[in-house]
């Protein structure tokens, strides 16, 4: 999954120069990691996927905030979302992106030191946390059913 995190991420990329960053499509992996497998998984994928692309992409010093930032992403994703409720993956991809959200604009405020540039970064990340729900929410939940069919035959 971490891959899948990584390919998603690498495909298509949208650079903020006055952030030095980048806005990408990782999230929708994110979320159908989180969603379909749990918090291990989305926290894992996540982290590390997100990060592999940062540095694959030139943006390495990104990476240890972004191996947090978005490994906890997952992982609250993970948590918060019921294999049986679609509103409460939507609950947990909003808790998870609004983290993502204020973990990368307090990064480069504050050890970036890039200060208000940072909120240059928050309108392009919050269109990537819907894009990421509005894929990956309806993707989980037919690929959670998908498995529950191939795994009880």
């Amino acid at each position: 999954m971490s891959a899948l995190v990584a390919v998603a991420t690498l495909i298509i990329q949208i650079p903020n120069p006055a952030t030095r960053g980048y806005i990408n499509f990782g999230d929708t992996m994110v979320f159908i990691s989180a969603l379909t497998f749990g918090p291990a998984v989305g926290g894992l994928a996540g982290g590390i996927g997100s990060a592999i692309a940062d540095v694959a992409s030139g943006y390495g010093y990104f990476s240890p905030f972004t191996l947090v930032i978005k490994g906890v992403e997952g992982v609250l994703a993970g948590l918060l979302s019921r294999r049986t409720k679609t509103w409460r993956d939507i609950v947990a991809v909003t808790v998870a992106g609004a983290e993502m959200v204020v973990g990368y604009f307090v990064a480069e405020f504050f050890a970036l030191q890039l200060g208000w540039a940072a909120l240059t970064e928050v309108p392009g990340n919050i269109s990537q946390v819907l894009v990421g729900a509005v894929i990956g929410v309806p993707t989980a939940k037919l690929l959670r059913k998908r498995l529950v069919e191939v795994l009880t035959k």
